[in-house]
């Protein structure tokens, strides 16, 4: 309890705080309503008309809440007006994309342990990569796959691999790297040979790390697969729900979209936590 106490405060203090934008933010429309019809508007009238806006400037807390709850359960599955829907067009972009850039990002990892040639070259590129913003270079490669009669759920998958693969370069390779000199020193005592340093020590001792940058990773790969269904004109997937709700001022739905990505990356890394640790235990590093 000591713990949910906190918690709890802080969420509270973000809702108040939430309320009290949207009032503001919400209020300009009420006064110039109030003008055109001639009459004036207290403060204590103002309030509740700010809270049920059907196109408010700023959703409030439960307007959101009620656009997610009936964008969930108050459509069937099928539905392109379901979240779930949507949620699972984006979701399908972001599991193949997340494993196309794990599986590039371990194996350039090792590439870099095990090649000087490699760490010199590869990485220096593998970071420049990153300046390039996400937004930029998305509609390119959209373009460019299209170009070659390649569309679909693979080129928002690239964009999330894009995302993806440089967390987790980084963080294989200070695993890889991170055993001591004596715990190498003492292998090569032992005869043992790189692919059994590599076995028997660089890679269990890498596995905190890995899992560390699979996190952001998975998090990483959600935002590329949203940002990968913007520049397409999508009808479906959670970006498509941005851009329909951009297009019509729907706020409220722009508004849910952006809590039920939220609430799908919270489940993506939950899932990698829960994956963490059941495997740390079971190679004896952790409780």
């Amino acid at each position: 309890m000591r713990s949910v106490g906190p918690v709890l405060a802080v969420i509270a203090v973000i809702v108040a705080l939430w309320y009290a934008a949207a009032v503001g933010m919400n209020a300009a429309w009420v006064r110039d309503q109030a003008a055109r019809a001639g009459t004036e508007v207290s403060f204590l009238q103002i309030v509740p008309q700010t809270m049920a806006q059907e196109r408010p400037v700023l959703p409030a807390p439960h307007q959101v809440a009620k656009g997610l709850w009936d964008g969930v359960t108050g459509q069937a599955i099928t539905s392109k007006r379901s979240l779930v829907y949507h949620g699972w067009i984006t979701l399908s972009a972001t599991l193949l994309g997340f494993g196309i850039g794990t599986g590039l990002g371990i194996l350039l990892a090792v590439g870099i342990i095990h090649n000087r040639a490699m760490d010199q070259s590869v990485m220096p590129w593998a970071i420049a990569s990153q300046t390039i913003p996400i937004l930029a270079i998305a509609p390119m490669i959209i373009v460019v796959m299209n170009s070659i009669g390649v569309s679909g759920l693979l080129p928002k998958a690239v964009i999330s691999a894009y995302l993806s693969f440089f967390p987790v370069v980084v963080g294989m390779v200070t695993g890889l790297r991170s055993p001591d000199a004596m715990q190498l020193d003492l292998l090569r005592t032992y005869n043992a040979g790189r692919g059994q340093t590599f076995w028997k020590l660089r890679l269990p001792a890498s596995m905190p790390y890995l899992f560390a940058s699979l996190k952001v990773g998975i998090a990483a790969s959600l935002v590329g697969a949203i940002v990968g269904e913007l520049p397409t004109g999508a009808v479906a997937g959670l970006g498509a729900r941005l851009l329909q709700g951009s297009y019509y001022g729907q706020t409220i739905q722009i508004w849910a979209a952006l809590f039920a990505a939220a609430f799908v990356a919270a489940a993506l890394v939950g899932i990698v936590g829960a994956v963490q640790a059941a495997v740390l235990k079971r190679m004896g590093m952790a409780r």
